[in-house]
């Protein structure tokens, strides 16, 4: 892939996250619920973890290891949030994650975004599996991943350590045959 992938669905665009994001990305992650929420988001969050955030993006769709996506509302042009997808070439799969900032919550933005990675992942990447996990207090992005057509793998026990804390996940999966088979029919 020589070009930043650009994916569009019927509210949003999913593209490059740009410098001129930060001030945006700053606000939204530094929300403590969002970083509650998530694995990677710490508290507090500041410039630096935004423009680290970036050259990841950057770097990861280089190396073609991770595709990383600023979320944008299409009528507006405003960033409310990321989504993307870590690659494991080996195995062909990848680990989907995704975080959307509070003000958005609830407006079906994470189901539709995490809808487009898993086409990109499935048509564009032809990976064989793509899989997400989130905190088990974390119900309403099992309900995004059930929504987005995933199916439920395996609760890992104490998989995670965050905070000095440990952290049980729920995993959910999509394999390509399943996800072309629903394409389909």
């Amino acid at each position: 892939m020589n070009s930043y992938p650009t994916l569009a669905t019927e509210r949003l665009l999913l593209r490059q996250p740009l410098a001129h994001d930060i001030p945006t990305i700053v606000q939204l992650a530094n929300e403590p619920t969002v970083a509650n929420m998530t694995l990677n988001i710490p508290h507090p969050y500041g410039e630096a973890d935004a423009i680290y955030w970036l050259n990841a993006a950057n770097q990861g769709f280089a190396s073609g290891q991770h595709h990383v996506f600023a979320i944008e509302l299409r009528e507006t042009g405003q960033f409310v949030g990321g989504i993307g997808l870590t690659v494991e070439q080996r195995f062909n799969r990848a680990e989907a994650g995704y975080w959307v900032g509070k003000p958005f919550w609830n407006q079906g933005i994470a189901t539709e975004a995490l809808r487009a990675v898993l086409a990109f992942g499935f048509e564009t990447l032809e990976l064989h599996k793509i899989f997400a996990t989130h905190l088990v207090a974390n119900l309403a992005s099992g309900k995004v991943m059930q929504h987005a057509g995933m199916q439920w793998e395996a609760e890992l026990h104490q998989h995670v350590r965050k905070n000095g804390q440990y952290f049980d996940l729920m995993q959910y999966q999509l394999t390509r045959p399943t996800y072309l088979a629903r394409v389909a029919g």
